[in-house]
């Protein structure tokens, strides 16, 4: 606080260093006295009474004056600068030593007042000094500890933990069928899916992606085994071909933008969801059944994961985005897999579509060859994606709206879904000819505690809706959730959740029988 002080008093210092004054003047001449009342402050001959306390009570001082600053900062901050009684400053009159140094010494027992007031603070709180100081140090010390043991300056790990414990149910007219799946999957069970995502980027534009990820869900309805297969598969449901309990690469993908708006996405193991510049829906992606959580349109939104390349270009709202991926796309045997071949297992992509601060809504076509893996399906519409000499075209309309802040208003997720299959000349009767699919969710956030959300959906995952001949389907099935998430921590939420699939099976139930699946459970998520 005394060096800006110590520079505003400068030139007058500085006058003190001058050449002594003529010979011949005397103290009377300079009217000491009144020098060191003026320094003070008190009345003297001529001078003004009062401590100036700002630099506008100077009626001859302007802004435009090359010291305006200087001058305003002696009065305003440190107050040893008084005026003349006719409110002048009298700037530009000559200064002598013996005025200099009154003005000089007022201010300096400034600066020894500012001193002394600033050890009585330092003393007064010492102890609350040295708390501060030690966090300071210990915050050094932690953040040199993470400097040395990070494991990479380009790469940031982050990490999702799922523990699900629950059970099946299964009811109906169907009594052979209902006791083979509770002797299946009838059992409560205890699975656990962990995903280990690193996320690195070289320029701070691109991103590559490597997703680890192990779990044991295969042998459990939860992760489709069991009669009623991918209906009753959780959205976070995974299992290595390999076995239960083994680690494998999930995705692996490369992503980087080429232009104004476009962004490019390559990967050896990338999903279709991944090349989308939108995602049309609110209803949280990892809640309960993975069907309700593909846009009302499983077919056209299959994830399909393999080989494979994409480009998005978005402006404002606007997004238009294009991909392919082939699961079987690191296949060599022509007759098997590769790129671009009949049995590549591929799906090609377009979606159109516009987003807005509390609504999207968008428009997706794709062209699904055989042995991609639709999610979500009776077993007669999987029929149409399995046949090797099947061909499905899939669209989809989908989109959602949100309240601004959190209400009794939920947000809004819904889509709907319709495909056409053909054969490659080599249908028969009874094959699925057409199909559909939509949903609804809904979703309250801050539920009863600030963090908590409850949410709901209710669906008809793919049905087939036409056959070719002149059979007509009896495929009608549907599918609610229900579920409420307790965030006990940034890190830490446990979610129960019922499910109910009235006919999963379709036009596979036992003619004039029923046959229905109830599903509860309880996931507990870490992120970390």
């Amino acid at each position: 606080m005394a060096q800006p002080l110590l520079r505003l008093i400068a030139p007058a210092a500085l006058g003190l260093l001058a050449p002594l004054a003529p010979v011949g003047a005397s103290a009377a001449e300079l009217n000491l006295e009144g020098i060191h009342r003026y320094a003070s402050g008190h009345v003297t001959d001529g001078l003004s009474a009062d401590q100036v306390t700002s630099i506008n009570q100077f009626s001859d001082v302007q802004p435009t004056e090359w010291a305006y600053q200087a001058l305003s900062n002696l009065i305003e901050r440190y107050g040893c600068v008084a005026g003349y009684p006719d409110g002048t400053f009298r700037g530009k009159q000559a200064l002598s030593r013996w005025e200099a140094a009154a003005l000089l010494n007022a201010c300096l027992d400034r600066i020894t007042e500012v001193t002394d007031e600033l050890r009585r603070l330092l003393k007064e709180f010492e102890t609350e000094l040295a708390v501060l100081k030690g966090r300071v140090d210990g915050l050094e010390a932690k953040v040199g500890e993470l400097e040395a043991n990070q494991f990479s300056t380009t790469t940031k790990l982050s990490g999702q933990a799922t523990f699900v414990v629950g059970a099946n149910a299964f009811g109906g007219s169907a009594t052979s069928l209902r006791d083979a799946a509770r002797q299946e999957v009838g059992a409560t069970i205890f699975t656990y899916d962990l995903q280990l995502s690193f996320d690195t980027s070289f320029t701070g534009k691109d991103l590559l992606r490597t997703i680890l990820r192990a779990g044991n869900f295969g042998s459990s309805a939860f992760g489709g085994a069991g009669p009623t297969g991918s209906l009753s598969t959780l959205e976070v449901a995974f299992q290595e071909d390999a076995g239960a309990d083994v680690v494998g690469i999930d995705k692996l993908f490369y992503q980087f933008p080429i232009g104004n708006g476009v962004t490019a996405t390559v990967g050896g193991r990338v999903g279709q969801e991944d090349m989308l510049a939108l995602w049309p829906s609110v209803y949280p992606s990892d809640t309960i059944l993975n069907v309700l959580t593909l846009n009302g349109a499983p077919a056209a939104y299959n994830k399909n994961l393999g080989p494979g390349a994409g480009l998005w270009w978005q402006n404002g709202g606007f997004s238009v985005s294009a991909s392919y991926v082939a699961a079987n796309g690191n296949t060599g045997n022509p007759s098997e897999g590769g790129i671009g071949t009949n049995a590549s297992a591929g799906t090609g992509t377009v979606q159109i579509g516009y987003a807005q601060e509390q609504w999207a809504v968008a428009a997706i076509y794709s062209y699904i060859q055989s042995g991609v893996g639709v999610s979500g399906t009776t077993p007669l519409a999987a029929l149409a994606f399995e046949n090797a000499a099947a061909r499905t075209n899939a669209v989809g309309l989908s989109g959602y709206w949100q309240p601004s802040s959190s209400s009794w208003v939920p947000s809004i997720s819904a889509g709907w879904g319709l495909n056409t299959t053909s054969y490659d000349g080599q249908e028969v009767d009874g094959d699925v000819r057409t199909s559909q699919s939509w949903m609804v969710g809904l979703e309250w956030s801050d539920v009863f505690v600030k963090g908590n959300a409850l949410g709901m959906a209710v669906g008809q995952p793919i049905f087939a809706t036409a056959l070719e001949g002149s059979d007509s389907p009896n495929d009608g099935n549907y599918v609610w959730e229900w579920w409420y998430k307790f965030q006990v921590s940034d890190n830490i939420s446990v979610t129960p959740a019922l499910f109910y699939l009235s006919r999963p099976l379709g036009q596979a139930t036992p003619s004039g029988d029923t046959f229905n699946q109830l599903g509860g459970l309880v996931k507990t998520t870490f992120r970390f």
